[in-house]
């Protein structure tokens, strides 16, 4: 079975990233993320801090299923 592709660790993260899966949670939540549309917050992540378009999207599929369920 394939691995969900936002099921990352903290190491493959910062190795991507430089922070901590618990810093993007944070930066997200002081974004307001949990209600915005998921395309904005990559946009987000992607201008304000650099991240790679696919980390983007990983961080924030794994933000919104951890607040969303």
């Amino acid at each position: 079975m394939k691995q969900d592709y936002w099921n990352v660790s903290d190491e493959q993260v910062i190795e991507k990233t430089g922070n901590k899966i618990a810093f993007w949670i944070e930066t997200l939540d002081a974004f307001d993320a949990a209600n915005k549309k998921s395309n904005d917050v990559v946009v987000y992540l992607q201008n304000k801090h650099n991240v790679p378009r696919y980390w983007a999207r990983t961080l924030t599929t794994l933000y919104l299923k951890a607040k969303n369920g």
